[in-house]
């Protein structure tokens, strides 16, 4: 057992975490930990079903004397996001997740940790092991790639899972229920490329931005948090007016995550380098002043690297239409919600740019609570990149899930948090993708709610779950089971 989770609890759940992190599960990695799910399932002599995507389902029988009850489903995703610290030596194909404790939190050692959504793997296979709990009878299903397309819950057929009831293990804040959640889509625009050799007099520079917090591009877009995209951009066109023509651009990593690092390689007269350098370490001064509170370890550097073999730089009148382009994005909250209080409604989120031999590709994407202001944003973005010259495509996005108050599972879950902590839980809507939003539109009716433990800056290397929050989930999400008719 990991000393990091030695006397935690509960202990099976506990348990099961610490093996998850040893399998690597990245999104499109899931066969592993989809195998180790379905060989546990028959250990315990469990009925378990995978369908051709992927996903997992498995059924286990009603405690002794409560087969009356209706029939449960409790899901979550096998994949989590992949990301590291500059610094940090790490192969997410194959190296297993160093588990730390700092106090009350677990966290990974420089990588995401997979708490987003390895708790709800872990709790269902720990629920799986344990026969001395009570509840009806259980369904258990395991999707596959939610984090990059939603891949299993889209191809879920009719009848894989039987259950009309569905509790979703994938929220992030202990004592809160969420009953509803935004839809989205992406927005890729890509522009065709070609360069220019670069003349002698011209030195090489790497301009780079990091240390910023990134995080999920819907949990945290309305923390006020430095995207790496932006920042370097507003650097490029300042430098730009000192003859710095770009080689390279490449920053972000996930298009659900506020980009956390850029680097762009670019050339520059000798005669300006010093120039160049001043003009950056101003903008060190002014950016990280403006990120101040929410910033402390943005760092904006300009160094010299030695010219390439082959040194090449993008033609100017390109690079002018990309860094303007770039500059018109939005990035962001667009609008909040009207009738919930603290809700985001709509926003934006520039994401991934990478360089290649022939385009400049950037990915974006859009969140809403409302279907109409999706299209809306993801047509202004686009129309953005049009007017830049780029080619654009969008994604078919994902829908939302629409709050449903009178929810009998919801009254269920608020009466049994009440009864067993003192108060009413907050209920609440999530601007972020759940898989409920899929979920019911392939299972007309379902009733559904989603609730987790307390986890904090997923989809980044500061990812944490707190420990007392675990256990206070799992006493809750057992007396739903038992409570529910």
């Amino acid at each position: 057992m990991s000393d990091a989770i030695r006397g935690l609890k509960p202990e099976l759940v506990w348990k099961y975490f610490a093996e998850i992190a040893t399998i690597p599960h990245g999104s499109k990695n899931e066969t592993a930990i989809a195998r180790y799910v379905v060989d546990t399932a028959k250990k315990f002599g469990l009925e378990v079903k995978q369908d051709k995507v992927g996903n997992v389902v498995v059924r286990k029988p009603a405690s002794r004397g409560m087969e009356q009850k209706k029939r449960i489903c409790l899901q979550g995703h096998l994949d989590m996001v992949c990301e590291k610290n500059t610094d940090k030596e790490h192969d997410f194909l194959k190296d297993p997740l160093e588990i730390v404790r700092k106090g009350n939190v677990i966290m990974a050692n420089g990588t995401t940790l997979g708490a987003d959504n390895g708790i709800a793997v872990a709790t269902n296979l720990a629920i799986m092991e344990d026969n001395t709990l009570q509840h009806g009878p259980l369904e258990f299903l395991f999707t596959i790639d939610e984090e990059t397309g939603l891949t299993g819950a889209n191809n879920l057929q009719t009848g894989f899972v039987q259950s009309k009831t569905l509790l979703n293990l994938d929220s992030e804040e202990e004592g809160a229920i969420y009953v509803g959640c935004s839809g989205g889509q992406d927005t890729l625009a890509s522009w065709k490329i070609s360069f220019d050799k670069v003349p002698a007099p011209m030195v090489g520079a790497e301009l780079s931005v990091k240390g910023l917090r990134g995080g999920h591009s819907g949990l945290e877009i309305d923390k006020g948090r430095g995207n790496a995209i932006k920042i370097i951009n507003r650097v490029l066109i300042e430098l730009s007016d000192l003859g710095a023509q770009l080689s390279s651009i490449n920053g972000g990593n996930k298009r659900n995550a506020i980009p956390r690092e850029c680097v762009a390689f670019l050339y520059l007269p000798k005669k300006n380098l010093a120039e160049a350098k001043k003009i950056v370490a101003e903008f060190n001064s002014t950016i990280k002043t403006e990120f101040a509170t929410v910033e402390k370890d943005l760092t904006i550097t300009l160094v010299d690297k030695q010219r390439e073999k082959k040194a090449k730089m993008l033609k100017k009148a390109q690079q002018t239409k990309i860094l303007q382009t770039i500059a018109g994005l939005p990035h962001g909250v667009i609008k909040m919600s009207a009738d919930i209080p603290e809700l985001v409604e709509t926003s934006t989120n520039v994401a991934v740019i990478t360089t290649t031999a022939k385009a400049i590709t950037l990915a974006t994407s859009q969140r809403s609570s409302v279907a109409s202001e999706i299209l809306e944003i993801a047509y202004t973005v686009g129309a953005i990149f049009d007017l830049g010259g780029a080619k654009v495509e969008h994604s078919d996005g994902y829908p939302g899930w629409k709050p449903n108050l009178e929810s009998p599972i919801l009254k269920i879950a608020k009466n049994t948090y009440n009864s067993l902590y003192g108060k009413v839980p907050h209920v609440k809507a999530i601007h972020a993708g759940l898989e409920c939003g899929i979920i019911g539109e392939k299972y007309p009716g379902m009733d559904m709610i989603s609730f987790g433990p307390t986890l904090e800056e997923v989809h980044s290397p500061d990812e944490k779950i707190y420990i007392d929050t675990v256990e206070r989930f799992w006493n809750f999400l057992m007396a739903i089971l038992k409570n529910v008719n």
